[in-house]
């Protein structure tokens, strides 16, 4: 049975990818089980997919026989494509009737830009579709044994992004008193931490650095506020990483007691 066929056993119809269409896709967090059918079937059909830096290796290794890997990735620090560069080509391998995937670490639109290039398409009359991936900011929570709302300590959550305008009000969002999920903030942990401490967050408030969410390669940092910085310049500014700010972080703790509990009782 190929990838199709195994799709259409499971799923009924699966959308097609058409020649000439783009589609934008969610790759997961990391682990290829959290890929959805939908981005499975993108890489089964596409003639090019164009991907990010952190889409799993095993995950490309899905593609079919006839696709063709283009590298469009970007990270912090180091030479990366421009994203007005990626849009274009988007829009010239689609006019060259290409089936294209454009392949994204975590959910498309989560801080990454794939509204932005849904508008690219739309402006060049290119068809194109969304399908939604698991975003780190929840996978890592999930993987961190961190529940990302419980009854009792918080009625919401925040995402945010580290590479938010210097101008961005950090302690507005403190303020709130309800958890934080930042993406991409190794490398500003510094000032975040103190804009975060001047909104009124506590320096005990507890924190948690994960790495390499749902990777074999995982690792979580569990502290609090004032010693946050410390910890990522320990791991390093330029991995990867996810931060988390609030009470939801201390629950990791009960958790894992239990857990050690019951085994202990068997």
């Amino acid at each position: 049975m190929n990838k199709l066929d195994a799709l259409a056993a499971l799923r009924g119809r699966f959308p097609v990818l058409e020649p000439g269409h783009v589609w934008l896709a969610g790759a997961g967090p990391g682990d290829p089980g959290l890929l959805t059918l939908d981005a499975l079937a993108g890489l089964a059909q596409a003639d090019v997919i164009v991907h990010d830096a952190l889409v799993d290796q095993r995950v490309l290794a899905l593609a079919g026989s006839q696709a063709e890997l283009e590298y469009a990735g970007k990270r912090g620090g180091r030479p990366s494509a421009q994203q007005a560069d990626i849009s274009r080509r988007l829009v010239e391998l689609a006019r060259a009737n290409r089936r294209v995937l454009r392949l994204k670490g975590g959910d498309p639109c989560m801080f990454g830009r794939g509204g932005e290039e849904a508008i690219a398409l739309a402006e060049a009359g290119v068809p194109y579709r969304i399908i939604p991936g698991v975003t780190a900011g929840l996978a890592a929570l999930s993987a961190a044994s961190i529940p990302a709302t419980i009854r009792g300590v918080n009625h919401a959550i925040i995402f945010a992004t580290g590479h938010a305008d210097p101008d961005f009000d950090w302690a507005a969002l403190a303020r709130t008193g309800q958890p934080i999920v930042i993406y991409m903030a190794m490398r500003n942990v510094e000032q975040i931490v103190e804009a975060l401490a001047r909104g009124g967050l506590a320096p005990g408030t507890p924190a948690a650095v994960i790495v390499a969410a749902t990777m074999p390669e995982q690792r979580i940092v569990i502290s609090r506020l004032d010693r946050l910085a410390d910890e990522v310049r320990k791991i390093g500014f330029t991995l990867p990483g996810l931060i988390v700010v609030g009470e939801i972080v201390r629950v990791r703790d009960r958790l894992l007691r239990l857990l050690a509990d019951a085994e202990a009782a068997r």
